[in-house]
């Protein structure tokens, strides 16, 4: 009888295309979780299903992915097995067998992620792939002020781009955003039901352009109003964004 194993990953998104498994990016996340089960259950493709895609170049602490197999390995042997087969770049921290009605994405309650942001006048050579350079001078007032202005229901279709891949309509609720600094650096911590596609990296570019000044003060709230994408800031760049934990 097949069992339902529910993984928490942590990875380095650098060089991975993303998650979701495709046929013209040979290395994801997701097809390098289904090569190693494959490898270690004597080659048939058993599917892992992830709580939801992250791009290319974005990182995970706490990533959550499900697959179904009939094995009587216990949980701790799979997941040594997986990790001694796992590129470096990639670990599993936690694994647990659950009932077989959980479902890594549709189980999910909420998720939370952080953008971190560099603000100096010279960039970094060890974090270059963990973090955005932003050398211009920000107001953190401002920044907080107007990301107040994203917490709670809104139809979210300003800060997302097109894919038509996706359904359940744009309407999202955030139930916190925090703008915290310490030193040099900013981190941007959203934990919301669910995120659009590119939602986080738009929010994140379009606060630090109003901190920035190339926005007024209340524009978040017109863009919200606006339902156009085209209102709002450019998204700021992957590898910044890190996925830190699912909710169930």
């Amino acid at each position: 009888m097949a069992r339902t194993f529910k993984l928490t990953l942590e990875y380095d998104g650098t060089d991975f295309n993303g998650w979701q498994l495709q046929a013209n990016a040979p290395r994801t996340v997701q097809g390098a979780l289904e090569a190693v089960l494959q490898k270690i259950f004597g080659g048939t493709r058993i599917p892992v299903i992830g709580s939801g895609r992250t791009d290319s170049g974005v990182h995970a602490r706490g990533q959550v992915a499900h697959f179904r197999v009939e094995t009587a390995m216990a949980a701790d042997e799979l997941m040594r097995a997986m990790n001694f087969n796992l590129p470096r770049d990639a670990v599993v921290v936690g694994i647990e067998e659950v009932d077989a009605s959980f479902h890594a994405q549709l189980s999910a309650v909420s998720k939370v992620y952080t953008y971190t942001i560099l603000n100096r006048s010279y960039a970094t050579a060890l974090e270059r792939h963990y973090c955005y350079f932003f050398p211009r001078k920000l107001d953190i007032k401002l920044l907080r002020q107007e990301a107040a202005c994203f917490v709670g229901c809104h139809d979210f279709r300003s800060f997302a781009n097109v894919d038509p891949s996706r359904t359940g309509g744009t309407v999202r609720t955030i139930q916190r955003l925090e703008v915290n600094q310490h030193g040099d650096v900013i981190q941007i911590t959203i934990e919301a039901d669910g995120f659009l596609y590119k939602m986080v990296r738009n929010i994140a570019g379009t606060l630090l352009e109003v901190g920035a000044g190339r926005f007024p003060p209340g524009s978040v709230t017109h863009m919200l109003h606006a339902q156009d994408r085209r209102s709002a800031g450019v998204a700021a760049p992957p590898q910044g964004l890190c996925l830190e934990t699912v909710k169930y």
